[in-house]
């Protein structure tokens, strides 16, 4: 099954912030519900012969071979969706232009430029309305897209394309992401997912920022929504996010600047 990426659809506003929901579709294969948790809308269904054998397993949308836990992810250029790939056939759309270009291999790399954190004026310039947005460019829309976690699924944001410019070209990591398959991740400071973005902060950064999988802002979003509560997210969601941001952390590596 292939599971769609949230649309990108462009809502033209009144010169304010433009907000849109853009569902679920595209969240729920990268998110592992706990053991035994029914799908809403679902009811219970006893196993039947044969279940939780091989033939229930996800499995690689490419070849068909039952997929591990380290799988990797494809990008679907055509159907702008997400699809799930053995480790042999996500090499092989490693290589630019494989299958006419139609599949692209998300990226597994992690990197931040700690050196150069935006500032609170460049974050207020983006008019994000909440502390933590990713952005990647959306090829088939020929421009950057903002999205934010929230209960519904991306919700997705208007966002000022010139002052996105503006940026990349004064922040090497903007420039760096590659189109579809990355994104670039900035968390401002907050604690909560649905928390607001702080008027200034103490070191006058706007706290972290990221490049990353795409996919790993898909996973991050559908995981939230799952554990959503209130108007900020709620503990789990904090703590689920907690944990998101300890990775990151871990795995980045400093950009490296070319002289």
């Amino acid at each position: 099954m292939t599971s769609e990426s949230p649309g990108a659809a462009h809502d033209p506003g009144d010169g304010g912030v433009t907000t849109r929901v853009t569902g679920v579709t595209g969240l729920r294969r990268f998110v592992k519900r706990p053991p035994g948790a029914i799908p809403r809308g679902q009811a219970e269904a006893r196993p039947g012969p044969g279940a939780g054998q091989a033939g229930d397993a996800e499995r690689c949308e490419m070849c068909h071979t039952v997929l591990d836990d380290r799988h990797g992810h494809l990008v679907d250029m055509d159907k702008r969706s997400l699809s799930c790939a053995c480790r042999a056939c996500y090499l092989l759309f490693t290589h630019e232009g494989a299958a006419g270009g139609r599949y692209r291999a998300v990226p597994e790399r992690v990197s931040h430029d700690p050196g150069r954190p935006l500032t609170d004026a460049d974050w207020s310039e983006l008019q994000i309305p909440v502390s933590m947005a990713f952005f990647f460019f959306n090829s088939a829309l020929g421009r950057v897209v903002a999205g934010y976690p929230s209960p519904g699924g991306t919700t997705e944001c208007e966002l000022d394309l010139a002052a996105w410019d503006r940026l990349a070209a004064v922040y090497p990591l903007l420039g760096e992401m590659a189109p579809d398959v990355e994104a670039i991740l900035v968390n401002r400071g907050s604690a909560s997912p649905g928390g607001r973005p702080p008027q200034t902060s103490p070191d006058n950064g706007a706290g972290e920022v990221f490049l990353i999988p795409i996919d790993e802002c898909y996973s991050l979003v559908g995981k939230l929504r799952l554990l959503w509560q209130g108007f900020d997210g709620g503990a789990e969601a904090r703590e689920a996010l907690a944990t998101f941001l300890a990775g990151l952390r871990r795995r980045a590596v400093a950009l490296k600047r070319e002289h």
